[in-house]
């Protein structure tokens, strides 16, 4: 970290003790009372609209999943905070993708939340916190503006396209589930979510993937995005022509052009991996 004053290195020490205490003693709690809560209101719902039964089986699954991805995170914050404090650099890549997790993963956990139950969104807690930890790190470095503008710009919607990215999957999966024809496919509007959702979870992975490599400056990190981002573009902006019910892709689409445009801005390429990377020697 020798990118950051040591008085900001013990700040971000401080604020990677506290993100990561409250995801291994808050979190869990919150991510299991939201869950049952969209579970109660899921069977309720489900009386008079059985589509939406799928939906049970998929948050059973999956905020668990996210709540063990934040459990994990909390761990390596925690193992990560004294070093961070001694200015050690490997672990600025880490404390960000630790903290994106419950910054996505609480996103996630919100929507069907604020679908089903309504009332405060407790499962935006957890986001918050996430992305209190993740922008502190981000910008509590040693940059001018400019430089801090330009990261906070790019990561930032590389963490709200890997949200989104995610929850589209999460749909696909819920729709395809009780299709009518169940296990046939009736048509176009049918074939093209089993397409969708796996490229965005696909690009999802990568999106995460690419953040600590973006944080080194790796040019595989770049790339990993914009591979990502378009792909998302290539598959949700179809995906919004054939399902026309909900602007959900269109809002991909959307999110995944203005990463792939603050990528491909040769000033943010710049600040974000420099003109190019050294060559290995041969031989």
């Amino acid at each position: 970290m020798r990118e950051a004053s040591a008085r900001a290195r013990l700040f971000m020490a401080a604020l990677s003790v506290l993100v990561g205490l409250f995801l291994l003693i808050a979190a869990p709690w919150i991510a299991q009372v939201s869950l049952e809560r969209v579970i109660a209101a899921l069977l309720e719902v489900i009386q008079d609209r059985p589509q939406f039964e799928s939906g049970i089986k998929l948050f059973t699954f999956f905020y668990p999943l996210w709540r063990a991805l934040g459990f994990v995170a909390g761990v390596a914050l925690l193992a990560g905070a004294l070093p961070m404090a001694r200015g050690e650099e490997w672990t600025y890549p880490v404390a960000l993708v630790a903290t994106a997790m419950p910054a996505i993963g609480g996103m996630f956990m919100f929507l069907p939340y604020i679908s089903w139950v309504g009332g405060f969104p407790l499962p935006m807690v957890i986001s918050w916190v996430g992305l209190a930890g993740f922008w502190g790190v981000l910008l509590l470095r040693k940059s001018d503006w400019k430089e801090k503008a330009v990261k906070f710009a790019v990561f930032t919607f590389l963490g709200m396209l890997a949200t989104h990215s995610f929850t589209l999957g999460i749909g696909s999966q819920r729709m395809l589930a009780t299709r009518p024809l169940k296990p046939l496919y009736d048509g176009l509007e049918w074939w093209i979510l089993t397409v969708v959702g796996e490229v965005d979870w696909i690009a999802t992975v990568m999106l995460i993937v690419a953040i600590p490599l973006l944080a080194l400056r790796k040019r595989s990190g770049w790339w990993l995005a914009m591979i990502a981002s378009l792909s998302v573009f290539l598959v949700d902006a179809p995906t919004q022509i054939v399902r026309t019910k909900t602007f959900d892709y269109l809002y991909g689409a959307i999110l995944a052009a203005a990463s792939l445009l603050f990528l491909m801005l040769p000033s943010f390429k710049r600040t974000l991996v420099g003109e190019h990377e050294p060559e290995l020697p041969e031989g």
